[in-house]
């Protein structure tokens, strides 16, 4: 007794068997989401934003600085040269990126001992 030969499947029904399956739709970003620690804005003392002040008087426009700054909910330390300086606005710029005076931590000089 032989067998009927099987009827062949779709091209479009064999590639289904091989994508990927996602149980829990969503997982991934759900998953990267909870690995972001989210941090409170830290409240200068007095003798922070004092040492803060000084270093924004020393700070010139085309010097390497490293600053640390808060950027949302988190701190970010970026170390560049600095391309602006706008305190009307408020702003320090580092390369390209533009830091509002208020979200600035700390800054440190890299290449000098001050």
């Amino acid at each position: 007794m032989a067998s009927k030969p099987k009827s062949k499947m779709p091209i479009e029904e064999r590639a289904k068997q091989f994508m990927p399956f996602a149980a829990l739709k969503n997982l991934p970003e759900a998953l990267a989401a909870k690995e972001k620690i989210t941090v409170p804005k830290i409240e200068l003392s007095e003798e922070m934003a004092e040492e803060l002040d000084r270093q924004m008087h020393i700070l010139t426009k085309g010097q390497m600085a490293a600053v640390v700054y808060f950027h949302k909910d988190e701190y970010i330390k970026i170390t560049g040269m600095v391309a602006r300086i706008d305190e009307t606005s408020r702003i320090l710029q580092i390369v390209n990126t533009k830091i509002n005076f208020d979200d600035i931590l700390e800054i440190a000089f890299p290449d000098q001992n001050i």
